[in-house]
């Protein structure tokens, strides 16, 4: 991997231990490679402007990769200032379950948890 750590030294995002074993119980369940890595990104759209990508993908031209928690993580460049500082959980809860994103960058937030403004 050619980078571990952004330049101050700490991780570009965490992923909560809850996390961690969610996507490693969806790497084995769906049988993904192990040389993809876990892509996390933004595009555009969703309720806030921007919606959060989360997913198993191969490593492309314009991405960074790191080691985050013990997990491959792949970002793409363009994408860095979005989520610098971002925190992935995997909640279980009565009113929620499923990833949620805590993200500094954000100004606002929609109710779903999976769309952003900056």
């Amino acid at each position: 991997m050619e980078d571990t750590k952004v330049q101050n030294g700490v991780d570009p995002v965490t992923l909560t231990d809850g996390a961690v074993s969610e996507l490693e119980k969806i790497r084995n369940q769906e049988k993904i490679p192990s040389e993809y890595g876990l892509r996390i990104g933004v595009k555009g759209g969703g309720c806030s402007g921007f919606s959060y990508i989360l997913g198993f993908d191969e490593k492309k031209e314009n991405d960074k990769e790191y080691e985050v928690n013990g997990v491959r993580v792949i970002i793409d460049k363009g994408h860095a200032i979005y989520l610098l500082g971002i925190e992935i959980d995997f909640e279980v809860g009565l009113n929620n379950r499923g990833f949620s994103f805590n993200n500094p960058n954000a100004s606002d937030t929609c109710g779903c948890g999976t769309s952003f403004a900056t």
